[in-house]
């Protein structure tokens, strides 16, 4: 799905990033044996489906790990705060 650009034809993308983030990223490519550019193109453009596609249908994806961490938050909910306990009579227009 490309706008206004001839099927397969490369364009340059620059992204800057700190000398500590680059070094992540020169690790984690070369875990992986491929380069720096190749690396950052396949984790951005997946992740980057993943958004236009969430955008799509309304609906948030998570992997198991946030799905547990979201269940978890909605079993076991922290008790509101004084200063939110507040807020909410003043939403419900109490005193």
């Amino acid at each position: 799905m490309r706008s206004g650009t001839a099927a397969g034809k490369a364009e340059n993308l620059m992204v800057r990033v700190d000398r500590g983030t680059k070094d992540v990223i020169t690790r984690a490519a070369r875990l992986r044996g491929v380069s720096a550019s190749d690396y950052v193109r396949s984790v951005v453009l997946s992740q980057a489906r993943r958004d236009v596609e969430e955008a799509r249908t309304r609906t948030i994806v998570l992997d198991p790990e946030q799905q547990l961490a979201f269940w978890l938050a909605l079993s076991q909910p922290e008790s509101p705060t004084v200063r939110q306990r507040k807020l909410g009579r003043v939403m419900r227009g109490e005193r």
